[in-house]
């Protein structure tokens, strides 16, 4: 089974030895992990340590139940420390929580393990200065990453911008830093949020999480740019990636994304078209935009979408939505799905379009007599107006199904906003 959830990255000497001395003064086992609850550092064991502890231990992070159980427990969202109730079916102990913040940002949560679920006062005093210490020294390291992480912002945004000499420009910035190789094979890919209710940020680390395992891979390099409820993801492969391969990466990051974020969120993935050089990526970009507002509309895709499997739904979602609506339906499909107890009929529709209007694979996949058929597609004809035989006639009824299946199915997640033309459109 793929494990799609990285290790955090590993401390400093000063963060570890935080950890070591506090674990010592109060003789039980510590460990820091980041807001998505994965292992910065440990402690040694004191002997109270359970099954998710030696896990973590030896596989370098938390599994995803544990993991899921702490979000769901609301830890992230704790103004103050607290005791995480233990779970005996994940062979989980009760622990001491502190969220470590610094300026309103939460940089990591400090846990001490409670099998008895009381600490003196000397005890939660002793975490408290430690946790301060912490923070101190977290908030230092993320000063120095967010520079960074806002320069690779700025240079993904205008990659994939609508401003040509910003994306020349970017390219070459990229190039030649060394963030991301020219081509031959590149590939961008969006995510979009919606219905989280958590703090401020933490959607955005989210992301970053579900995303850190794709940009360096076996057969990839790639930069994310992260904006509170969404990202970007620009990926430069040595060869051509299969469908299945990008399928199963965009899996990977809503497998993700479920077990950082709270049950209420959707995320929506979308796979842009396959470029050859970096100069394409805003093109992918663009598509990927579409893919992701596919993924929203059209349930069967299980909230991903990728453009080279959009068919003819790629022309109807790059119409703005006050446009993409009912008024689109062709008149004559509009009397067919209007008349009384025609379901039926717009099934046998579909079938026969769907199979390049040959009516012996028709009468097959729906099981009827040839009889029946030829009556049914009759009544079509007489209701529509239209003719069957005429290729122009079947195409107009066929966008319009292909119409209807959008605006018929429930979004998932928050309709699009408008935004600007780099990372924040489509939310």
């Amino acid at each position: 089974m793929n494990r799609w959830i990285q290790r955090a990255r590993p401390a400093g000497e000063a963060l570890q030895s935080l950890v070591d001395g506090l674990a010592e003064e109060l003789g039980r086992s510590v460990v820091l992990d980041d807001p998505l609850v994965r292992m910065i550092c440990t402690s040694r064991h004191f002997g109270d340590e359970d099954r998710v502890r030696v896990r973590t231990l030896l596989q370098g992070v938390a599994d995803e139940e544990s993991i899921r159980h702490v979000v769901s427990e609301g830890v992230a969202r704790w103004t103050g420390p607290g005791y995480l109730r233990g779970r005996d079916d994940l062979g989980l102990r009760p622990r001491y929580c502190v969220p470590v913040r610094e300026r309103g940002h939460l940089l990591g949560i400090l846990m001490v393990v409670a099998s008895e679920g009381i600490l003196t006062a000397a005890d939660t005093e002793a975490i408290a200065r430690t946790a301060r210490a912490v923070a101190a020294e977290m908030y230092a390291e993320r000063l120095a990453s967010d520079a960074d992480e806002e320069r690779t912002y700025r240079l993904v945004r205008q990659l994939v911008g609508q401003d040509a000499a910003q994306r020349s420009a970017a390219r070459r910035q990229l190039l030649d830093d060394g963030l991301l190789p020219a081509g031959p094979h590149v590939v961008v890919t969006r995510v979009a949020v919606a219905g989280e209710q958590a703090p401020s940020g933490r959607t955005a680390v989210a992301l970053r999480g579900a995303l850190e395992p794709f940009r360096r891979t076996r057969v990839a390099r790639g930069l994310a740019a992260i904006d509170q409820d969404r990202a970007v993801l620009v990926q430069v492969f040595e060869r051509a990636p299969t469908e299945e391969e990008l399928d199963l990466q965009c899996r990977g990051v809503v497998r993700s994304l479920a077990t950082f974020l709270d049950a209420g969120s959707t995320a929506a993935v979308g796979v842009g078209g396959r470029g050859t050089d970096l100069a394409d990526a805003w093109t992918s970009h663009d598509q990927a935009r579409v893919a992701v507002r596919a993924a929203r509309r059209l349930p069967h895709l299980d909230g991903i979408g990728d453009w080279a499997r959009l068919g003819e739904y790629a022309v109807f979602l790059q119409l703005p939505d006050g446009v993409l609506n009912a008024a689109l339906l062709p008149e004559p499909l509009r009397r067919l799905l209007d008349w009384g107890g025609t379901s039926r009929l717009a099934e046998t529709l579909r079938c026969f379009l769907e199979n390049a209007g040959s009516v012996p694979r028709t009468a097959e996949v729906l099981e009827v007599h040839r009889t029946s058929l030829y009556y049914r597609l009759r009544q079509i004809q007489e209701i529509t107006g239209l003719d069957l035989d005429d290729g122009g006639h079947r195409l107009v009824l066929h966008m319009g199904l292909r119409l209807w299946d959008l605006l018929s199915a429930p979004q998932v997640g928050a309709a699009p906003q408008v935004g600007d033309a780099g990372v924040a459109t489509e939310r």
